[in-house]
């Protein structure tokens, strides 16, 4: 006569251990995936550490593991003739730029965002469709205003200065960050006496913190990793060499010595990984908010 309310109260435990364990399966499909997707692109980093912590006589044969741990690789490749000043001009490159271009961008991307006015949409096509020219198509023409008109070739000027005129790309992602930002902040910024540029330094700015860290390090890594400017512009003045344009030089000059190559390559890769890693909260947070609003 109790039967039927124990086989009630035991139906719903029947039926919660399937559900656990399939939800079990699902979690270690997951995490299979996104190891063995994390080991897709860490395993080529690894190899290139290893190979660089070789001996001449080891790299690129069949051991994986160095037998010695040749750290005199780095300093041998730091004390090249030249690697230093590859690494200052590359600095000088990246770091202006960034803040040439995120500068500038700024004003822009703040007016076609908050501001409403005829033309908006076609200007924003326009900074659209600058995106989307190659700078193969404009090279020729750049190339002699630069060195015919100003004289500049041989350095990164060329490079540098453009920058300061805004970036399409950096001002289409602020744009599509600041769209995130309610009005009601410069509304009140503005009841409260602001005018727009102040308004613009101290209300929306402050909140637009991971959006300017997301545009900042995309510029920055163009910069960094930049080989078809410099090839173009300072090719011909080893002096204004970059570390990508040094590095193509570098392997030339040491292309049987695969281990002072990879070594090279690691302190080139090295300032990009550390900046992203301390830097990738604020990166993923602005770049995720970009596309909130269109």
């Amino acid at each position: 006569m109790t039967a039927l309310p124990l086989s009630k109260t035991a139906k719903p435990l029947r039926l919660a251990a399937p559900a656990h364990r399939k939800a079990m399966l699902r979690w270690i499909a997951v995490h299979a995936l996104a190891i063995a997707a994390a080991l897709f692109f860490v395993l080529p980093f690894v190899f290139v550490l290893l190979t660089a912590l070789m001996s001449d006589s080891q790299a690129l044969t069949r051991d994986l593991w160095p037998n010695t741990w040749e750290w005199g690789n780095f300093r041998t490749v730091w004390e090249t003739p030249g690697f230093l000043t590859w690494w200052r001009n590359t600095l000088l490159y990246a770091g202006l730029g960034t803040v040439l271009a995120v500068g500038s961008s700024v004003p822009v991307a703040y007016a076609l965002a908050k501001f409403r006015f005829r033309g908006r949409n076609s200007m924003m096509m326009l900074v659209i469709a600058a995106m989307m020219l190659p700078p193969q198509v404009v090279i020729v023409p750049m190339y002699l205003l630069w060195s015919k008109q100003f004289g500049l070739s041989g350095t990164l000027w060329p490079l540098i200065i453009p920058f300061a005129f805004g970036n399409p790309f950096t001002i289409f992602l602020l744009r599509q960050f600041l769209l995130t930002i309610p009005k009601e902040y410069t509304e009140a910024a503005r009841l409260d006496g602001c005018g727009e540029f102040r308004a613009m330094v101290k209300v929306v700015l402050p909140m637009a913190k991971p959006g300017l860290a997301a545009v900042a390090l995309f510029h920055f890594f163009y910069c960094w990793n930049d080989y078809f400017g410099p090839q173009i512009y300072a090719s011909e003045n080893p002096g204004a060499w970059t570390l990508s344009y040094g590095l193509e030089s570098f392997k030339g000059a040491h292309q049987t010595d695969w281990n002072l190559t990879m070594a090279a390559t690691v302190l080139v890769m090295a300032p990009v990984i550390v900046i992203f890693f301390f830097a990738q909260r604020a990166f993923i947070e602005g770049v995720t908010l970009t596309g909130v609003k269109g």
